[in-house]
């Protein structure tokens, strides 16, 4: 971001925070880093039991900025703080800010030039979500963020339903208030989804710029996880999508039909995806609940909703949700779930010879696979990691998709691994494929584990076709015996290596790894005191 001349202070940053003392004192001097254009610093307290007021107040006292607000009593929630905020601030835009989030320098002067310049009511710009400890970014929605955007009304561009954040953009404090625009009160999870669609359903001039705007930190190993993040009970299930329902009434009833449309299709392609990618990770009761609770929201939709690519992930997952009164196929439609999906055998027909979901459920037609080309079709790849001394064997097998992969004439894999945590890529090496007796295509490659290092590793894999196009994928995890089995073998280059290869919540096939004696006897440590604990 290049340096400009300071703005007039005309912006209130509302940080909220319950019982986050650690974090909530770097949020709020982020905010005031901003410089000159933040007149103010609303900080809320939601009546925390700790020490967070009091650190508030001790920084208040060198800080002539920031204002702090305790309210009586503890809200349970996110929005009635931010609600409180609203109600205070002072100056002519107003943005908000988690207590374990920061703001990065230079966001408020890019939201606030973006706002004055287009006279804009809302400005939205990109978050990024940075995992803790190890720092690894995300970008979120980052599609919509790749250049510098105006919309006259947000029906524009639908897509704007898929970023539901309130705290990645700058209001216009009195577009707000004029239009009576605010959270859900008390304990309600996801405001940000209700709220955002209410701005939505009021139309305002937007601009979208591609500066980064927020900085959205995930602590998955923290005590008390962020509501996102806590999905184990089936409340959270219900919360989401009570809001989603909310989001689509809010925007069907101010007549933005198209976004409400995006809403519902969004509902599809991300929660429902995110749920299912986890569902076997939950007791038999949590998943007849969920499924229960899945096929009465989705029978709200209307046939208006399902006319449209039936075969994209989404809808296929509810499509068989629907057709099925109990829980089944988990394990198919978690591949089917993961990004990129995977539609894994079997491949049934009805007795025409039609393309269907299985035998017993003729009704749910697979039919358009037929005529997709190949590279967009949910291919599925089967991968085993088979560790060694001296060599560790990658062996791929590629599956036909009802007759439309031979024709296409699969070429090679490109094999590539990725370090989660750091976000390295190892060059991908380039493997044929070999067409087999059962119909499928196999292909074989070393793996350099020493090369690799410590860390984990994810496989990703590029599927060539005869006239040039390509599939991404990644490859379904195989588990039989002794597949999957943790070893450890001698490196020339660490001495030793322990090798953990397994299958993500989606089924891809991962490997963790740790380096040297040490390494792996922390590794083995840990695991010993987990299992006599």
């Amino acid at each position: 971001m290049q340096p400009q001349r300071q703005q007039k202070p005309d912006v209130s940053v509302v940080v909220i925070g319950y019982d986050d003392e650690a974090n909530i004192t770097d949020a709020v001097r982020s905010a005031l880093a901003q410089g000159a254009a933040v007149r103010e610093v609303v900080a809320v307290d939601d009546c925390s039991t700790d020490g967070t007021f009091e650190a508030l107040t001790h920084l208040a006292e060198t800080e002539p900025r920031l204002r702090v607000i305790r309210r009586e009593t503890n809200s349970g929630g996110c929005g009635s703080p931010r609600n409180t905020g609203i109600d205070a601030v002072t100056s002519s835009y107003v943005m908000f800010l988690d207590s374990d989030d920061v703001l990065p320098p230079g966001a408020v002067d890019a939201l606030l030039r973006a706002a004055r310049e287009e006279r804009a009511e809302v400005v939205s710009g990109l978050c990024v979500r940075r995992e803790l400890p190890s720092g690894r970014e995300v970008l979120w929605q980052d599609s919509l963020y790749r250049e510098s955007a105006v919309l006259e009304r947000p029906a524009q561009l639908p897509a704007l339903v898929h970023d539901t954040l309130c705290v990645n953009k700058l209001y216009r404090t009195d577009f707000l208030r004029e239009r009576s625009i605010r959270f859900p009160e008390g304990r309600f999870r996801y405001e940000d989804f209700v709220f955002t669609a209410r701005v939505l359903a009021a139309g305002p001039r937007m601009a979208l710029i591609p500066d980064r705007v927020y900085v959205w930190h995930v602590r998955r190993s923290a005590e008390q996880l962020s509501i996102s993040l806590d999905r184990g009970d089936i409340g959270n299930w219900q919360a989401r999508a009570e809001a989603s329902r909310q989001a689509y009434d809010i925007l069907l009833s101010a007549g933005q039909k198209e976004l409400a449309r995006a809403a519902r299709a969004k509902f599809l392609d991300h929660e429902l995806r995110m749920y299912v990618r986890e569902l076997d990770l939950r007791d038999a009761e949590y998943r007849r609940a969920w499924w229960t609770h899945t096929r009465e929201y989705l029978g709200e939709y209307d046939a208006a909703d399902w006319t449209v690519n039936q075969t994209a992930p989404g809808r296929l997952l509810a499509r068989v949700i629907l057709a099925s009164p109990e829980p089944r196929d988990l394990p198919r439609l978690k591949e089917l779930a993961a990004r990129p999906t995977r539609l894994c055998p079997p491949y049934a027909r009805d007795r025409d010879g039609t393309p269907v979901w299985a035998d017993d459920l003729p009704q749910l037609t697979l039919e358009p696979f037929l005529t997709r080309p190949a590279h967009q079709l949910p291919l599925a790849v089967d991968a085993e990691l088979h560790p060694g001394a001296r060599v560790t064997a990658l062996r791929l097998r590629l599956h036909e998709l009802y007759g439309r992969v031979a024709p296409a004439g699969p070429r090679e894999l490109a094999v590539e691994w990725r370090h989660r945590e750091r976000g390295l890529t190892r060059r991908p090496a380039t493997v044929a494929l070999t067409p087999s007796a059962d119909g499928t295509w196999a292909a074989e490659t070393a793996v350099d584990l020493a090369g690799l290092g410590a860390g984990t590793w994810d496989l990703r894999l590029h599927v060539r076709f005869a006239d040039g196009t390509t599939r991404e994928m990644t490859a379904h995890a195989r588990t039989g015996p002794g597949l999957l089995r943790r070893r450890v073998v001698p490196s020339l280059l660490h001495g030793v290596l322990l090798v953990q290869p397994y299958a993500t919540h989606s089924g891809a096939l991962a490997v963790r790894m740790a380096t040297g004696p040490r390494g792996v006897t922390s590794v083995l440590r840990g695991r010993l005191r987990r299992l006599f604990r």
